[in-house]
């Protein structure tokens, strides 16, 4: 196909050597595949994540604010960024990491309004809670799917630890961000009613409340997948019971206050759902320190009268 040749000729660019080429050459060569791509030709999207810096790569190379900036291929000119319609802008924002949409719709008012265009914002990944303090995203009644995950070592060593054992370094280190999922699905639950997807990994503070808020305001929820969120125990699939009508899957995976009983009550009264609780109802759940005394005390009677 043309496009697949043209994607195969564009030269390998990282995004600070596209800036430092200062020809229009390397941009020419860019701006050929995105015009096969906007006459319905498939360009694959290794190829399309650099396009968010040509602007940017563009004014370095000739000092021209954004809606200036034109764009020549072969030494004539073909057109102008922003006479793009709002269509084919989205659908080129749309091969852009977060960061990236960013930083190009700073280059002028017209790219702005795109980059806050609800459409644009449908799936969101975030990698770590300190993402969620960004600007670079939108939320709106368009997103659908929604990934928090957060895989480090901190987690597990810190956020995972029950509360009554942790130490004030330890309070102190997850007092920075405790609030900050949480707070963060206070937001989607008044700005997304139409989210479809949502999948929590690591997130060891979220609690049950959290979930249920979600499942009140997100109705047409089809898919929840909670791993290793270790606050989550049945009152979470209670309410996946009560107020997830649509919900069509449900992992539980690694949640360690997830009983074998709840995950019965819940498979029995709904067995449309895709349930899916890996290691979950065999983990050793919390316990409170008052729960303790008792043993506490009868070991020490066990040991005074042997």
């Amino acid at each position: 196909m043309e496009g697949e040749r043209m994607a195969q000729t564009l030269p390998s660019l990282t995004v600070p050597q596209l800036s430092s080429q200062n020809s229009p050459h390397y941009t020419a060569l860019y701006v050929q595949a995105f015009s096969v791509c906007l006459r319905g030709h498939h360009v694959s999207r290794p190829h399309n994540a650099g396009w968010g810096l040509i602007v940017a790569a563009y004014q370095q190379a000739y000092l021209c604010p954004g809606d200036q900036a034109s764009l020549c291929v072969s030494g004539q000119l073909t057109m102008r960024l922003i006479q793009l319609n709002r269509e084919c802008l989205l659908h080129l924002f749309s091969f852009l990491d977060k960061d990236s949409r960013r930083s190009l719709s700073l280059t002028c008012h017209q790219l702005r309004e795109v980059f806050l265009d609800p459409c644009l914002w449908n799936l969101l990944h975030f990698s770590s809670p300190c993402q969620l303090r960004k600007d670079n995203f939108v939320l709106g009644p368009s997103l659908h799917y929604l990934t928090i995950c957060w895989h480090s070592s901190r987690v597990l060593q810190v956020c995972n630890i029950e509360d009554w054992l942790k130490s004030s370094f330890q309070r102190d280190i997850c007092s920075k961000h405790e609030s900050l999922v949480s707070s963060f699905l206070a937001h989607v639950c008044h700005m997304c009613p139409n989210l479809l997807s949502l999948t929590l990994s690591g997130c060891g503070h979220i609690t049950d409340q959290d979930v249920i808020s979600v499942l009140q305001s997100c109705r047409k929820l089809r898919c929840l997948h909670l791993e290793n969120c270790v606050r989550i125990t049945d009152c979470s699939l209670q309410g996946v019971l009560a107020l997830g009508g649509n919900l069509k899957e449900v992992k539980v995976d690694f949640c360690r206050n997830i009983t074998q009983v709840g995950l019965q009550g819940c498979r029995e009264r709904r067995p449309d759902i895709q349930l899916s609780a890996e290691r979950s109802a065999d983990m050793i759940p919390d316990s409170k320190p008052e729960e303790k005394v008792p043993l506490r005390r009868t070991l020490q009677k066990v040991l005074q009268f042997s």
